[in-house]
């Protein structure tokens, strides 16, 4: 069974700075693109940033400039580096993985992000 594990959200003060982690099972197979999401209450899931297999990155305007997507392919890991974070960056956040083989979607479960004084 492919599970997408993701870790590190919690509750951060305005400026500050997390982390975030997704491993996923190597059962998956090839890989295609990596992402994170977020989803804010009241509103629509949106694209945060995703990386390819060859690593470029893509990014939303309102994160441009303070979050950083990797991965590590020994580790499959795909992590958020999320720097001067704003009130409006709260949300959850979700990894997302699109497989080679038919472009299927898997979703982790979601982690917390709440940034507020």
């Amino acid at each position: 069974q492919v599970q997408l594990v993701e870790s590190g959200g919690g509750l951060v003060q305005p400026g500050g700075s997390l982390r975030l982690s997704c491993s996923f099972s190597r059962s998956i197979g090839s890989i295609h693109t990596m992402g994170w999401y977020r989803q804010a209450p009241g509103k629509q899931r949106e694209l945060v940033a995703v990386i390819t297999s060859s690593s470029n990155s893509n990014y939303a305007d309102s994160v441009k400039g303070r979050f950083t997507i990797s991965r590590d392919n020994a580790k499959n890991t795909v992590y958020l580096e999320m720097n001067s974070l704003k009130p409006e960056d709260t949300a959850v956040y979700y990894c997302n993985v699109v497989r080679t083989l038919d472009f299927h979607n898997f979703w982790g479960q979601g982690t917390q992000v709440t940034v507020s004084s």
